[in-house]
């Protein structure tokens, strides 16, 4: 068996550990991490009724929308990421005698990291929202109104029903999809391209 003869130094480049470090830090990106969140951007979100406040007698309704998160590269090993994702949402709770309405301007942090699985794809993971990290800045729409969000405990009730919304759709297999980089896929898809089309001959050298 012949034995390789030496690479030329314009060649030799870098170890695959080295490029494999490189590859992975230019394949996840910060705007890859995003577009992997912002398949939520749009997205309907409606609360209730659902009761809140003492004895859940107050009856809070709520609809809204998903914004586009953002979001920044905090650590290399592992790749992980901290992104913010918005929520917008109009809602009123029933007194029954009166309804009282409020607007909330919410974000919902995400932790993701992005993990190597066997075969050559990159995963990126997301640690579900827990309710005391959901932030909920409310206006109310008049002086009454401002008085009973905190009777009614609104703010609690759309942490911890805004979060577990996310975590849920954070698993549907849309998202789940736009989470996976199939790098091998890639490459495969990259060769196809690059043989010769049924018909034609390749050129010879």
């Amino acid at each position: 068996m012949t034995e390789p003869g030496p690479v030329p130094d314009a060649v030799a480049g870098i170890s695959y550990a080295e490029w494999g470090v490189a590859f992975f830090t230019r394949a996840v990106t910060v705007d890859r991490v995003l577009a992997g969140v912002n398949v939520l951007a749009g997205r309907p979100i409606d609360v209730g009724p659902v009761g809140v406040g003492p004895g859940r007698l107050v009856k809070l309704v709520a609809s809204g929308r998903i914004g586009t998160a953002v979001g920044d590269r905090v650590c290399d090993d592992p790749a992980s990421f901290h992104v913010r994702l918005p929520v917008a949402l109009e809602f009123a709770i029933d007194l029954g005698m009166d309804t009282h309405r409020f607007v909330a301007d919410i974000t919902v942090p995400l932790v993701l990291t992005a993990l190597a699985r066997e075969d050559l794809a990159i995963v990126l993971h997301v640690e579900p929202p827990r309710p005391d990290q959901v932030e909920v800045l409310l206006e109310a729409k008049g002086l009454r109104a401002s008085i009973t969000k905190y009777a009614a405990d609104v703010e609690g009730e759309l942490r911890r029903f805004v979060a577990k919304y996310v975590a849920r759709e954070l698993d549907k297999d849309y998202v789940l999809a736009a989470r996976l980089i199939d790098v091998s896929g890639a490459i495969d898809k990259a060769m196809t391209s690059l043989a010769p089309r049924s018909g034609e001959t390749p050129a010879s050298s």
